[in-house]
């Protein structure tokens, strides 16, 4: 059974491997190293948690190949992803630049951990004043409480 999991994890572990098809890789290293830089900072359209080099989606070995003829043509690798980026809208990109409606991306995360700290702090503040309040009553509030509780 161990061996079993173990070569389903293997086999799952080794999926992302498959993505880029022989027919796909470049002669030249340097521009086959550039274009899977390129494609690891893309993100597939259709399958959302993945780079367009680990995605087995159609649309991704498109861009694939897309990006790699550009890259023959003679283009830099920011003009491979500007034409990406135009084509397909900043979505494709892991990593979005700082600005406009972005900044909702880069300040949610923590903006939602100070709001969270806050809301503990205070609930534990009003814990604290909850127990205080109750060690504080009176030798009378504490003998009607006793009475109320016996009955």
């Amino acid at each position: 059974m161990r061996a079993l999991i173990l070569c389903l994890s293997l086999f799952i572990a080794a999926l992302p491997v498959l993505a880029v098809q022989p027919d796909e890789v470049l002669e030249d290293p340097a521009l086959e190293a550039r274009a899977r830089d390129i494609s690891r900072v893309l993100r597939c359209p259709v399958c959302q948690g993945e780079t367009i080099d680990e995605s087995n989606a159609p649309i991704s070995r498109d861009l694939r190949l897309y990006l790699r003829e550009r890259l023959v043509a003679g283009d830099s690798d920011d003009e491979v992803v500007a034409a990406v980026t135009d084509r397909f809208g900043e979505f494709v990109l892991f990593e979005p630049p700082a600005r406009g409606a972005n900044w909702v991306l880069y300040l949610a995360g923590p903006v939602t951990l100070m709001l969270a700290l806050f809301a503990g702090l205070r609930f534990i503040r009003s814990r604290n004043r909850a127990e205080a309040s109750a060690e504080a009553l009176s030798a009378e509030e504490k003998a009607r409480l006793d009475r109320i509780m016996r009955d």
